[in-house]
């Protein structure tokens, strides 16, 4: 299959670009020379990065409301992969997909052949227990892993262990459970029973892991239940993790907990047990708004960036992934730019002086430790991310290569408009 941009046009456009880039870049370098830093060093730091795109992420999102489909929207997994091939094009920084099922459910030799030809592979599994699909035989209205009925409970411990088959076809090596399982009504549930019946089903599940895999299970506060929440707070979700055993650690999603809530120290406390799985990266102002990723609070990313860079470990490696819902923006232009700000704080977090920070903190000076972070805040790394998609074969200009190839018109044009407009985040 052929590139989804033309490689001409990228490179027309990079050269147009190549020599403002190159004068950026030798302005960098000799700034960062002054301050004891290697330019090369935070390059291959930009190169070495590597986010997923979720497949539902490039179709345009919603609300409880309404949805307000765009033109192009993938029909079927295959144009959702097809778009996320533009993006790993373009960027250079998202060579994984992660799959939803039952949303992407298709023949693994299929996807796994079209994924191959746009230069992809597959990230971590997505199960589904918090939607009824047809033919259902029982509903997840009142719960699924933790449901009261022993084989609705069944029912969703056979759903994840298809979707394990599914990703073992198609070379993924991870499984990601959320539920929205929880009460709406005091009284309405027995809560500790009600995690008891989790924690038995999801044994279930890691049982059936092979023995490469990881699970990771992903906590949120509230939505779609509003009193309790099976799995809300990442306390809960470390309880999980090391119940079950060794393959099962702890996804952090950002939008996932109260405002104002200290994520950072979460990342801290999880890195200490050794239960960091992973991260589903978006931003938000009020709750899971699955807003763009450092479009509301780009320090906060820096903040997560600066506590894996500075684990004892010498940086952790928790899977990443962008988990966002695109509402009045072109799916594919925001998950670009979505990868490229994380890749910024990645890069960064790299820049932090840490014998100067130490030394700040070993003498209790609370302003000039904050300053030493607030240095490699402020460092405009933007020159590292777009000199690393040029060496890659990306596009300087993600977003103008895009636009300038008028890739969404061309799948418009053959792809049927659709139509729904009901609520729904995706």
């Amino acid at each position: 299959m052929s590139a989804p941009i033309d490689t001409g046009l990228i490179a027309e456009r990079n050269a147009a670009a190549a020599a403002p880039l190159d004068a950026d870049y030798d302005a960098l370098a000799g700034a960062l020379s002054r301050r004891g830093t290697d330019i090369d060093t935070a390059l291959r730091r930009a190169r070495e990065f590597a986010i997923a795109v979720p497949s539902w992420g490039v179709g345009t999102g919603g609300t409880r409301f309404a949805r307000f489909p765009g033109p192009g929207e993938p029909r079927h997994v295959f144009d959702k992969l097809d778009d996320c091939g533009v993006i790993q094009q373009l960027t250079r920084a998202t060579p994984t997909v992660s799959l939803h099922i039952p949303w992407d459910d298709e023949d693994p030799a299929e996807l796994r052949q079209r994924a191959s030809s746009l230069g992809l592979g597959f990230d971590a599994m997505n199960s589904n227990t918090f939607q009824d699909q047809p033919g259902q035989a029982h509903s997840y209205k009142f719960g699924s892993l933790s449901h009261v009925d022993a084989a609705t409970r069944e029912q969703a411990i056979a759903h994840n262990r298809h979707c394990i088959e599914v990703g073992r076809g198609i070379g993924s090596s991870a499984l990601t459970v959320w539920v929205g399982d929880g009460s709406n009504v005091p009284g309405q549930v027995d809560m500790g029973a009600q995690f008891e019946r989790y924690l038995a089903s999801l044994r279930e599940v890691y049982a059936a892991l092979p023995g490469d895999w990881r699970l990771f299970t992903e906590h949120k506060m509230y939505e779609p239940a509003f009193y309790s929440t099976v799995v809300q707070d990442w306390g809960t979700n470390l309880m999980i993790a090391q119940e079950l055993g060794p393959q099962a650690s702890c996804l952090v999603d950002l939008g996932h907990h109260a405002p104002n809530v200290n994520i950072e120290m979460i990342v801290s406390r999880l890195l200490r047990a050794g239960k960091l799985g992973g991260f589903h990266f978006n931003d938000s102002r009020y709750g899971d708004d699955d807003l763009d990723s450092g479009s509301i609070d780009p320090y906060r990313l820096f903040l997560v960036f600066n506590e894996l860079t500075g684990a004892d470990d010498g940086g952790a490696s928790p899977a990443c992934m962008l988990d966002q819902s695109h509402n009045v923006t072109d799916p594919i232009e925001s998950l670009m730019n979505s990868a490229i700000e994380v890749q910024r704080a990645c890069v960064q977090a790299s820049l932090v002086d840490r014998e100067a920070l130490a030394h700040h903190r070993a003498n209790n000076d609370a302003l000039l430790a904050g300053e030493t972070l607030k240095a490699a805040f402020r460092t405009d790394v933007s020159p590292i991310l777009a000199r690393a998609r040029q060496l890659d074969g990306g596009a300087i200009d993600p977003v103008a290569v895009y636009r300038g190839a008028d890739y969404r018109g061309r799948v418009a044009s053959e792809r049927p408009a659709s139509t729904g407009s009901g609520g729904g985040i995706v």
